[in-house]
């Protein structure tokens, strides 16, 4: 089913759409079953600080159980409508928030940023940007305190202008600092949940004081053209979605 006119305009403004209850059930419960399994038989708790950057289950992420949570959920569809070409998808990012009473040691909390710019693992000058950022619900989250993705609404609009007025290649800081100030809307939600969010939306996630880990698949969607133009689609927060541009302009 095509994206309704009010939940474009609440990306125009806002940088995010929420589907609930979007991805099949079967399709959850493979994906769920096996990043669960690999948490509690082959997580290795001395490797956290990079899960934590990067991906946890690093093997599996081009598994096709997981990759099936976009391809074959009717994500692709909805991003297709939003961002038009895009290139292919070929891996699935999971990040987990362990429950702080299982932690051998302090799992890094992730401060207000825009992905892949001034990223504490990045040369400052390494561009590592997309458009759309995808991410599927695997475990329940209810509280804001257990580990939940908090976001800026509208912020895409406000990190643009930063990126376009003063921001510049080599500058460490991810966000300017009225938005870093910000706590951010806690993103929950329940398995088969799908949060759409424009790459320029900042966001933030804390600790897991739930007794439960956290689950989410990541999928970072860039428009054909964006390796091409990494700089102008910071300043132009329209640039890679030309679907949205009779809206905007």
């Amino acid at each position: 089913m095509p994206l309704a006119p009010d939940e474009l305009a609440a990306f125009v403004a806002d940088g995010v759409i929420t589907k609930r209850g979007f991805v099949a059930a079967e399709l959850i419960d493979r994906a769920a079953a096996l990043v669960t399994d690999w948490y509690h038989t082959d997580m290795d708790q001395s490797r956290l600080v990079d899960y934590t950057q990067r991906t946890f289950a690093p093997e599996f992420g081009d598994h096709k159980d997981l990759l099936a949570l976009f391809t074959r959920s009717g994500a692709a569809d909805l991003v297709h409508e939003l961002v038009g070409n895009f290139s292919p998808i070929t891996t699935t990012q999971i990040q987990i928030r362990v429950p702080e009473a299982e932690l051998q040691q302090v799992q890094p909390a992730k401060a207000m940023h825009v992905d892949g710019v001034a990223c504490p693992h990045l040369d400052p000058a390494e561009l590592r940007t997309f458009s759309l950022l995808v991410g599927v619900v695997l475990s329940g989250i209810s509280d804001p305190t257990g580990g939940a993705l908090r976001y800026v609404p509208g912020g895409h609009l406000r990190m643009a202008e930063w990126f376009r007025s003063e921001w510049a290649l080599g500058i460490t800081d991810q966000v300017p600092p009225h938005i870093d100030a910000e706590d951010g809307r806690p993103f929950l939600g329940q398995p088969g949940d799908v949060l759409f969010m424009h790459h320029l939306v900042p966001h933030a996630v804390g600790q897991n004081s739930s007794p439960t880990p956290r689950l989410m698949a990541y999928f970072r969607v860039s428009h054909v053209d964006h390796a091409s133009r990494r700089l102008e689609a910071l300043r132009d927060p329209w640039l890679d979605f030309p679907a949205l541009t009779s809206r905007i302009r």
